[in-house]
């Protein structure tokens, strides 16, 4: 009868078998296939042939000795559900595919704690650079990426502690630019269903709606303005609050695209109808947009665009190395006019700012 002891598997060589085998410590082992610390020739020499000998990790080992690179990207993006961010994936995998990197995505579900462990687990994984949408303005996010001695690109979203390039929008002018048109259309009284002010983008279009009303002499109102955090239902209950008012608002800008939804649930769950009773605009063009009916009115961002400079500027930072100031690349939206917004009633309207279906000099291209 073969004993128990037999029947286990072998175990995968270990950094504590390369470091008996090279007669080193595990400490310098561990320093040398981390890149933590320098190690001598010699004692390189020596755990090099260890790893070697025994099969420790070869492929990914092997390679990253000869080569110095692991040839994988990390992506930590804040939300996997969101088409924005992955339609920016997806040109992003295909741009570093294209020049022989591998992508290893994280999300981290609009959660600054579990970004932290994310990007740990990349840092771990020896990543060659890293591109981040970030969750929040995190401290903990600052300390550990001021320590990796990685290339590291921002998306959509900037940190202010954080020194490094960045793709972003220009989301205070687009969101600026979509409460211009619901105020062409005669609007006052408009709702906004806001994102989390953890982040920049959250910031960035709240600062946009406010400087629309504010540049139109409209009084800014607190009861008007919600919170939905980017989540479909916390935008369902927030436009819910807005709705059953007795003033309600005669439009509602969402500030990005899952709230939307919830927004649209929201206004047929209390039995009124778009654009007929309230019109509604969005950030964020995704592709049923001109589904929907009806077809939503939106800011679309330049997402090609977007995920090639973002993949462009990270391979650019590995190849050559250097104390070049960060880039921060500023993209503008478009806002897209379709059918959810209407001018509202006569009675409602000023006569000199009514609206007659001509393309408006902010909007020349008035209908899509």
């Amino acid at each position: 009868m073969a004993s128990v002891s037999s029947k286990r598997k072998k175990t995968a060589p270990t950094m504590l078998d390369v470091a008996a085998t090279a007669g080193v410590s595990v400490a310098t082992v561990s320093a040398f296939v981390n890149g933590t610390v320098p190690v001598s020739a010699e004692l390189r020499g020596r755990i090099e042939q260890a790893i070697r000998s025994i099969g420790y990790k070869r492929n990914a080992i092997a390679r990253s000795l000869k080569m110095g690179t692991t040839k994988t990207i990390g992506l930590v993006i804040a939300d996997i559900t969101n088409p924005f961010f992955t339609d920016v994936t997806s040109v992003i995998q295909d741009v570093l595919h294209r020049s022989g990197y591998a992508v290893m995505l994280c999300c981290t579900d609009e959660d600054p704690a579990v970004q932290d462990e994310q990007i740990s687990l990349l840092l771990d994984r020896m990543v060659d650079g890293l591109i981040i949408a970030p969750a929040g303005d995190d401290h903990a996010l600052e300390r550990m990426l001021s320590g990796a001695d990685i290339p590291i690109v921002l998306i959509d979203r900037i940190c202010g502690g954080i020194n490094a390039d960045a793709v972003v929008l220009d989301n205070q002018r687009a969101v600026q630019d979509a409460i211009n048109y619901l105020i062409s259309l005669g609007h006052r009284r408009i709702g906004y269903i806001s994102g989390s002010l953890d982040t920049s983008t959250g910031i960035g279009r709240l600062a946009g709606y406010k400087a629309a009303l504010e540049s139109a002499g409209i009084p800014i109102s607190d009861d008007l303005i919600r919170f939905g955090n980017f989540r479909e239902r916390d935008a369902y209950n927030a436009a819910i609050q807005l709705l059953v008012q007795s003033d309600r608002p005669s439009a509602l800008f969402s500030a990005n695209n899952l709230m939307v939804i919830g927004v649209m649930k929201a206004i047929r769950d209390t039995g009124l109808r778009c654009p007929d009773d309230i019109s509604v605009s969005s950030f964020d063009d995704f592709p049923w947009a001109d589904v929907f009916q009806p077809n939503l009115t939106t800011i679309a961002q330049p997402v090609q665009t977007i995920g090639e400079q973002a993949a462009r500027l990270i391979l650019g930072r590995i190849a050559h190395r250097g104390d070049q100031p960060p880039q921060r690349i500023v993209l503008s939206g478009r806002l897209m006019i379709r059918d959810s917004c209407r001018p509202v009633s006569d009675s409602l309207l000023d006569p000199e700012s009514a609206w007659n279906g001509a393309p408006h000099p902010w909007f020349p291209h008035a209908k899509e």
